[in-house]
């Protein structure tokens, strides 16, 4: 028995699938500075543990696409899971940081390869309008991750420690993995032809580069993971330390602004249809526009207050929701043979420049919240100066995107 394509039960699927990348990073933050403690390490040997993962995670994406456009979804797909899991479970007996480092980027090759299929899928089973809308109602389903995690991993920490939570990563990708295994059907249908090699591989990202409206959305999404990232890298530090909250307090402003983002993907996949993808996008890059400026107004006015972090952070999440699934429809519409490629080269890229401002972000902590707040105000800036700035290239490359008629 097999799920059928266009069901709800398919939706449901690959927002799970989708869903584990948030919960690979959001069910532990509330335990980075527990895991300090006991292994034994700095600050920043624990911030390593995000950062390799973001840059292992980056890396394998490449690898994911073009080898699913050949082979199909299904081999690679279980393959990410074994990897995912074997990872998790390492992760969980670590006895030192570095191996906990270790555990992270291999766990991180493992989980690439369901959040970059899945959206692969999506792209072989719709287009167009339908693709946004379904891009929309997987990240709202999949919104429930990031709203239920940090809280879940804040009572983990202080119930059971910071194990806890690879113990949970690692039942979740042991459930997918038998699920994709035994309901699962292959998507792909036109798989390439032709010996693969990397000169092939390098060809079809060139295929899909050459196209300047997918190097504008790409670049959006790169801005909008940016200001993502810095905070998911940081605000742990930043609410615990800097602010003083425990980690269960932490875990509800985290879901605070998650929930922030799930708002903003269930009102675009209504509104959509009436506004065109690229409307929603305009909403989305405004409203994170204005939670940059915000963030950094209400941190000069009052920065004794976590609220001058977490409440212009909402209004950033909230623009996210807004524009992440109608870029992403977006920036696939253009290649149905190559959407593994075009969907492992936009996550290449957004997990490539959310692991470097993490890193930076994290370098540059101290007693105070401006790093978060500088990252998140040029965040903004830069998203949507490039929407406003490749009109002309959006419009001529991908003129599908403007509007839609009701349905």
């Amino acid at each position: 028995m097999r799920i059928i394509p266009g069901t709800l039960a398919m939706t449901f699927l690959l927002a799970a699938m989708t869903s584990l990348g948030p919960l690979s990073t959001d069910i532990y933050v509330a335990s980075l500075p527990h895991i300090g403690l006991a292994l034994g390490a700095s600050t920043a040997a624990v911030q390593l543990t995000l950062t390799c993962y973001l840059l292992g995670f980056a890396s394998a994406q490449i690898i994911y696409g073009p080898l699913s456009d050949k082979f199909g979804r299904r081999p690679l797909l279980l393959a990410g899971y074994a990897l995912y899991i074997s990872a998790s479970l390492t992760c969980l007996l670590a006895n030192s940081i570095e191996v906990l480092i270790v555990g992270r980027l291999v766990q991180a090759f493992g989980a690439a390869g369901p959040i970059i299929l899945s959206r692969a899928i999506v792209r072989d089973l719709y287009e167009g309008r339908l693709a946004a809308r379904q891009y929309g109602l997987m990240s709202t389903i999949m919104g429930v991750t990031p709203i239920v995690a940090p809280i879940a991993g804040g009572f983990l920490q202080a119930w059971f420690g910071w194990r806890s939570s690879f113990a949970v990563m690692a039942s979740f990708g042991i459930g997918l993995g038998c699920i994709a295994l035994l309901l699962l059907p292959e998507t792909n249908t036109s798989k390439q032809d032709g010996p693969l090699s990397f000169r092939s591989v390098l060809e079809s990202y060139g295929i899909v580069l050459e196209n300047k409206a997918y190097r504008a959305y790409l670049g959006i999404q790169a801005c909008s993971f940016n200001g993502l990232f810095g905070f998911i890298s940081s605000s742990s530090h930043v609410m615990q330390r800097v602010y003083g909250l425990s980690a269960p307090q932490f875990g509800f402003t985290f879901t605070a602004c998650s929930m922030s983002f799930v708002v903003g993907t269930f009102v675009g996949s209504r509104m959509v249809a009436r506004r065109g993808i690229d409307g929603m996008i305009g909403l989305g890059v405004a409203c994170e526009l204005a939670g940059g400026i915000a963030q950094v107004v209400a941190l000069y006015v009052a920065p004794q207050s976590f609220l001058s972090i977490t409440i212009p952070y909402m209004m950033f999440f909230l623009g996210v929701g807004f524009l992440l699934p109608q870029t992403q429809a977006a920036s696939l519409t253009p290649f149905p043979e190559r959407a593994g490629a075009a969907s492992s080269l936009m996550g290449f890229i957004q997990m490539t420049s959310g692991a470097i401002v993490g890193t930076i972000v994290g370098a540059t902590l101290g007693a105070t919240a401006w790093p978060l707040a500088i990252v998140t105000s040029l965040s903004g800036a830069l998203a949507f100066l490039i929407f406003h700035m490749s009109a002309k290239a959006r419009l001529d490359y991908a003129p599908v995107t403007r509007s839609f008629p009701r349905p």
